[in-house]
């Protein structure tokens, strides 16, 4: 368990913070980059399960995904070692791959097939999602970026590139139950600018 009774310790007011293990490192490091992309998806999440216009099966869905989030926060906190100890580490493991992949299956069974690229938007749920996608995307490359230099638990990059589908396909699915029809994206000239307009 986690025990909070103080909030500022004051020391990070350098621009260093600690990891899981101890290790001092600088807040501009790729690993607390990559963490703090994690923890804005969280916090995404948590706004699009407060509009409360998600289904229940959906929203049940996020938060065992919020849960999983702090996991693998917990993961990328703590380098990985050769140590004995690192064994007893919480890790994401490839069986949440697995788990979202059928979620992706059981919300994207009802859809219709796309024809076209979609925009983000319909319900304010659904705006959400998409914009936890787009985080998502990016928390995924700053994963990918943190292991071109140190050692990553692959499953974390590959969990979130799962995730990130996933709540493309949610955004669809909370667009479908509230008979939203997705926004397609529409080809279109170049917009004129105000001299062009007469």
């Amino acid at each position: 368990m986690v025990h909070l009774n103080r909030i500022y310790t004051r020391s990070g007011d350098q621009g260093q913070t600690s990891l899981g293990d101890g290790t001092r490192v600088l807040k501009t490091s790729d690993r607390v980059v990559a963490l703090g992309s994690v923890d804005e998806l969280n916090a995404i999440l948590g706004v699009a399960l407060a509009t409360g216009d998600l289904s229940a099966d959906l929203a049940d869905c996020l938060t065992l995904i919020q849960n999983t989030l702090f996991d693998l926060g917990a993961d990328l906190c703590v380098p990985i070692s050769a140590s004995d100890s690192d064994q007893k580490r919480l890790r994401i493991q490839d069986d949440v791959v697995t788990w979202l992949e059928s979620q992706i299956d059981f919300f994207n069974a009802g859809l219709e097939a796309l024809d076209s690229f979609i925009l983000p938007g319909g319900t304010p749920g659904a705006a959400h999602l998409h914009h936890a996608r787009a985080v998502c995307r990016r928390a995924e490359i700053d994963v990918l970026r943190l292991a071109e230099s140190e050692t990553v638990n692959r499953s974390v990059a590959i969990f979130l590139n799962r995730l990130s589908d996933l709540l493309f396909v949610m955004a669809r699915w909370c667009n479908h139950v509230a008979n939203r029809a997705d926004i397609l994206w529409r080809y279109s000239k170049p917009l004129v600018g105000p001299s062009d307009v007469k």
